[in-house]
């Protein structure tokens, strides 16, 4: 465009020049924006594609649209300047200032815009910057092309998801055109894309070592933000891309990307979503197949290959995408030709086409610089993966998993569930050199590089960083080239001075009266605070609040009460001028004035309202956020940055946070729990506050206050404190009645009561139990108030003391050591302590013991034992049995349980059901009383699933051989046999044993016997037919409904069957002769009751 001679040419005569100015103005003033948009379209398609001669002329008038404060018109001179270098290279040294400022723009689309343009952008610069070489005026435009790659380099770091892949794509192109190509690329050869083949050596402000070398470190940001445990899905997948991409077009990258993928493939971000982490793996998939497409990848066909197969590709999908056999055969043979090339005499001058090098700047070592950095890293990793190979066998891979595994998270993170991928090949000498090269990789990648003595080197790790430019070796992108000075500015034409007369004002003006001044003034107030849209979009902000909040705090009340009802009527949206106003008040309070202070008058009366101003506002401020919280939960946040940066938070509004607790009282304590954290001046004071709430009537706020609280005792400057009011408010459990303290609206408890209340006791004592688990020693302070208290408070002190206690657990020293003092009166309380750490697990033998010894030497309850007994020797056991079966039968029942243990389980049980079945017939009658036997046995029969036939058949099998008989021997053959009537044969062998040890000489054993025979007809005829004529006799007189069906039964009898028969039987069941016997004397039982008896319809019942 530069030939055309400018003085033969008149832009105003061209018929679009008319045309162009009228849309460039009508876009400047109209308010339609889609209007503009529109017009500037038509001046962009006329001065680059039908009229290019207009372009001169109207370029900087296009440029200067880049002021505008519409986004739009921003983005349009964007890719107006995208169009234009594209066409005319030419302009790109008057354009490119236009880009950096765009680059700086506040707002994100612009500046994704421009980073979006900036690869063209860049790669034209470099082409103009090779054809203008030997041009004296480059340095100032290498340097602007500078801080555009250093300004997109640093937006790596941002927070805007969109603008760090855009910088991703950049950092690409930056790649691409900094290094040399290879005719074995993806991509083409030379002709299809610029690079440093294209860029002429020797030239002083872009040299090509240079380049490469900031393509390498480039290079190396990209890896290392791939690989950041904290990086978006979105960015992962445009930073796979583009190293994957660079790999295909620049072959030379391809090992470094491979082990790159390795490592980001075992090793994915945490943060993912398990939908994320499928997006990922497909997009590695796909990058990888692509990749595998490009001929560079030959030497890495095993490692890409198997690396698809974790990722879930087929072995069609694989093969489908490798290269063709004459394509690796053609990339052989010129490997070798270049080969033999480099063993020559005569060494490579440097990438085809490329010009003779100068003497600065050895073209010789241009190309092997990324080469032999490619080839350093390849070494290391091929030395650690053999190094692995080599010494990964069963014995160090089974070492590594136990290692490992205590690491391994409690649950399956999700993306590793969706990750995983089932190994086929275990085992096969290839997924072993998978594994190495993975762990390889986990090496180069900590920094751990292996020796040529196989000795592997650990580094010093460096200081940690905050940002990803941080981790990056710091090479300079160019030398700084200072800016050539600005062009001369015309002078300014010189005028005559003339003497003129001085004006004075005031003998033109008189002065305003002081009302018209208040009012000018509040009107200039007002009409600042109606223009705030007006003053965000011109980026005054700041300086507007710095303005409002001076006047506020420095003029009269009237323009201060403007500005307070300003302020509070859209509070959420204008905390900044909240708090930049607090911040100005703060200082007046604290003295900084532009006066010194001795010429300020009253300073103490100065002082006092600053503080009441202060306070005023701020409280004005909280209460304003604390009536709108129900209506927007917006408000929630103002609070919590209200009372996190103010400069002082006042006794005032603390108290509006604790009367908040009621309401809200999740953000009410929240923020007391900060400030006790975060503004040490109201610690005390906001500890107090949070403490006090938890000992409120509300279970909600209670609770939620303990746990804030808990959580502040860990802190060793905090801890004391917190164990003192605990302790003291457990003391008022000492005192008769509650005191006043416990009362009152603070507490949710406006009327006072007389007595203690289980509400108002456990507020007392929740706080206390709940630093238990933390501090066990404070166990024996609560013993001590257990002593001491009502008997009301001690039954709530039991019942709340399963939590605590059971996290203590029965190892716990501090609880052996109040077992083993156990104060006066707090026996109960042991024993409850007991039961809580016993229950569902044996005791240990400390603590049998310690229980043993405080039972023999101080406590006779055998109620203590009870918790023990597991671990109690049988002796033990049946010794205090008789005291054991005397207690509530609630509590016999539960001893029962603890002695046979679970029905499911009772090897470990301290007696087995016969044998507790036995011992409680044995018990000696003098000891106690037959009732609580009858009671104790009548539980034992009660639990079916543990008393079966078999072990009631043991029992009556084994009490038959006490002599004497137990009393209640035959009440328990009688309820068997109506629990299990199957055992009605083994019932018929008892019965005639019991003849054989003559049962009629005991009289309460000889009923029973006579009642289980009338049970047992018609089986019992046989037994009863073995009976001596007087103790059958005997029988039916005490039963006599029996003759009648025996003596049916005896007739039925064939004469040899009677002949079997003894005659005395014969001649009681006939009664024709009634022989003289003997009188029988029957030996009394002194030991049974006389109204003990059995009666067969209810057998399971006491009589």
């Amino acid at each position: 465009m530069a030939s055309t001679s400018k003085s033969s040419f008149d832009p105003m005569a061209n018929p679009f020049y008319e045309k162009v100015t009228n849309w460039i103005n009508e876009a400047n003033v109209t308010r339609d924006q889609k209007k503009a948009i529109e017009n500037l379209f038509k001046v962009k398609e006329i001065v680059i594609q039908k009229e290019p001669i207009l372009l001169p002329t109207f370029l900087d008038t296009i440029l200067s649209l880049q002021v505008s404060r519409n986004i739009e018109v921003k983005k349009f001179v964007v890719g107006f300047i995208e169009d234009v270098v594209k066409k005319v290279p030419e302009v790109i040294p008057r354009v490119i200032k236009s880009i950096v400022m765009l680059l700086n723009d506040d707002n994100f689309p612009v500046q994704k815009k421009v980073i979006q343009v900036s690869g063209m952008f860049y790669k034209h610069a470099l082409g103009y910057i090779g054809d203008h070489g030997t041009s004296s005026d480059l340095n100032n435009l290498w340097d602007l092309l500078t801080r555009i790659k250093t300004s997109i380099i640093d937006l790596v770091d941002g927070d805007n998801d969109g603008i760090r892949t855009q910088s991703i794509k950049f950092l690409e192109t930056i790649v691409l055109l900094q290094t040399y190509s290879d005719m074995e690329s993806s991509g083409g050869g030379i002709q299809d894309s610029f690079s440093l083949n294209n860029l002429p050596p020797g030239l002083k402000v872009a040299k090509r070592r240079q380049l490469e070398e900031e393509a390498q470190v480039v290079f190396d940001l990209i890896v290392k933000f791939c690989s950041s445990s904290h990086i978006s899905s979105v960015n992962l997948m445009a930073s796979m891309g583009s190293i994957v991409n660079i790999a295909r077009m620049r072959p030379q990258f391809t090992g470094r990307v491979v082990s790159a993928l390795e490592l980001l493939h075992t090793n994915l971000p945490p943060t993912l979503s398990k939908s994320q982490v499928i997006s990922v793996r497909k997009q590695m998939k796909n990058n990888l197949l692509s990749l595998l497409k490009s001929p560079g990848s030959y030497d890495y066909q095993s490692n890409i290959s198997t690396l698809l197969t974790d990722l879930g590709a087929t072995y069609a999908e694989v093969m489908k995408v490798m290269p063709k056999p004459e394509e690796i055969r053609a990339r052989q043979m010129k490997r070798s030709s270049e080969a033999s090339v480099v063993g020559g005499s005569e060494p490579p001058s440097g990438p085809p086409g490329a010009k003779k090098p100068r003497v600065e700047e050895p073209q010789s070592q241009a190309v092997p610089l990324s080469s032999s950095l490619v080839s350093s890293l390849e070494t290391n990793l091929n030395q650690s993966e053999a190094w692995i190979c080599e010494r990964l066998n069963p014995e160090v891979t089974t070492q590594i998993v136990l290692h490992s595994l205590p690491r391994l998270p409690p649950t399956m993170p999700p993306h590793f569930v969706s990750s995983y991928t089932p190994i086929a090949a275990a085992g096969t000498p290839g997924q072993k050199k998978h594994v190495s090269r993975l762990l390889a990789t986990q090496f180069s990648a900590a920094g751990v590089t292996i020796g040529l003595d196989g000795v592997p080197a650990i580094p010093v790790p460096p200081p940690r960083s905050n940002t990803t430019m941080d981790m990056m070796p710091h090479i300079p992108l160019h030398d700084p080239t200072p800016l050539p000075p600005a062009a001369p500015s015309i002078p300014p034409r010189r005028v005559p001075v003339r003497l003129t007369r001085v004006l004075k004002l005031s003998e033109v003006t008189k002065p305003l009266s002081r009302s018209t001044r208040e009012n000018l003034s509040l009107a200039a107030v007002k009409r600042i605070l109606r223009n705030e849209e007006m003053s965000a979009m011109c980026g005054g902000t700041m300086s507007r609040i710095k303005i409002l909040t001076t006047m506020a705090t420095s003029f009269n009340q009237d323009i201060r009460e403007v500005i307070h009802e300003y302020l509070l009527s859209n509070l959420s949206s204008r905390m900044d001028l909240a708090l930049a106003w607090l911040f100005e008040e703060y200082c007046l309070l604290q003295g900084f004035t532009k006066n010194p202070p001795v010429l300020v008058k009253d300073s103490k009366e100065k002082e006092k309202e600053q503080a009441y101003l202060y306070n005023n506002l701020l409280c004005a401020i909280t209460r304003t956020i604390v009536i709108n919280l129900s209506k927007d939960k917006e408000y929630e946040d103002c609070l919590i940055k209200l009372y996190a940066e103010a400069p002082l938070i006042t006794d005032d509004a603390i108290d509006i946070i604790r009367g908040l607790c009621v309401s809200h009282y999740e953000l009410g304590l929240n923020i007391f729990y900060q400030m006790v954290i975060c503004r040490p001046p109201k610690q005390l004071h906001c500890l107090n506050a949070l403490l006090s709430l938890c000992t409120y009537n509300s279970a909600e706020i209670r609770d939620y206050a303990i746990s804030l609280v808990l959580d502040l005792y860990s802190r060793s400057e905090l801890s004391h404190i917190i164990e003192e009011y605990a302790s003291f408010y457990l003391g008022f459990l000492r005192l008769a009645t509650p005191p006043d303290v416990l009362f009152g609206n603070d507490k949710g408890r406006p009327d006072k009561q007389s007595e203690w209340s289980e509400d108002v006791a456990k507020s007392c004592i929740f706080l206390y139990l709940s630093l238990l688990s933390t501090n066990e020693i404070l166990i024996h302070e609560l013993a001590s108030v257990y002593v001491a208290t009502v008997q009301d408070v001690k039954r709530v002190i039991l019942r709340l003391l399963e939590v605590p206690v059971r996290g203590m657990g029965m190892t716990s020293p501090e609880l052996l050591k109040l077992i083993e003092t156990c104060p006066a009166g707090a026996e109960t309380l042991i024993t409850r302590i007991v039961h809580i750490i016993t229950e569902g697990q044996t005791p240990s033998e400390v603590l049998v013991s310690k229980i043993r010894e405080l039972y023999n030497s101080r406590v006779s309850d055998v109620r203590f034992l009870i918790p023990v007994l597991g671990g109690l020797p049988k002796r033990e056991i049946l010794a205090a049995l008789h005291k054991l079966i005397k207690l509530n039968p609630v509590v016999v029942k539960e001893v029962f349980n603890r002695l046979l243990g679970d029905a499911n389980n009772q090897e470990n049980a301290p007696l087995t059901p016969a044998e507790l079945m036995i011992a409680l017939h044995t018990i000696d009658g003098a000891k106690v009383d037959l009732k609580y036997v009858i009671k104790a046995t009548s539980l034992c029969f009660a639990e079916t699933a543990i008393y079966t036939q078999e072990v009631l058949a043991l029992v009556l099998q084994n009490l038959i051989e006490v002599n004497p008989l137990p009393t209640l021997f035959m009440r328990t053959v009688i309820q068997s046999l109506s629990h299990f009537p199957r055992l009605i044969g083994f019932i018929m062998n008892i019965l005639q044993r019991l003849i054989l040890k003559q049962v009629w000489d005991q009289k309460t054993v000889w009923e029973g016997f006579i009642k289980c025979c009338q049970r047992t007809v018609p089986q019992s005829y046989q037994v009863i037919l073995q009976l001596p004529p007087l103790q059958l006799s005997d029988l039916f007189g005490k039963c006599p409904e029996l003759k009648s069906p025996l003596l049916d039964h005896v007739l039925s009898f064939t004469e040899n069957q009677r002949a079997h028969i003894p005659q005395g039987v014969m001649d009681v069941l006939y009664g024709d002769v009634n022989p003289i016997y003997e009188t029988v004397h029957i030996k009394a039982e002194p030991k049974s009751p006389p109204d003990l008896s059995i009666d067969l319809k209810e057998p399971q019942q006491v009589l």
